[in-house]
């Protein structure tokens, strides 16, 4: 999962910086862990797009474009955006 979501960002926002992290240890047995060890994610982007957007549209925009992970288990993505 953790490339997937590195790709699709790479794709559609071209950062300048991409951090992609697997949190999903310091979450097991917590609500949301299925069991995958990819359900916790934390995410650190720069990225020109971005810069032009507020930060709740920023993190909606990053949102949209994982909505497929999301579907598919990722549970929480924590968003920082430079």
């Amino acid at each position: 999962m953790k490339q997937r979501i590195e790709k699709t960002l790479q794709e559609n926002l071209q950062p300048q910086f991409l951090e992609v992290k697997n949190n999903s240890h310091l979450h097991a047995g917590h609500a949301g862990d299925n069991g995958t060890n990819e359900t916790h994610f934390a995410v650190i982007i720069e990225a020109e797009e971005l810069k032009s957007l507020s930060r709740v549209n920023a993190q909606r925009r990053i949102n949209q474009l994982l909505k497929s992970e999301f579907a598919n288990g990722l549970h929480a993505l924590e968003i920082k955006i430079k």
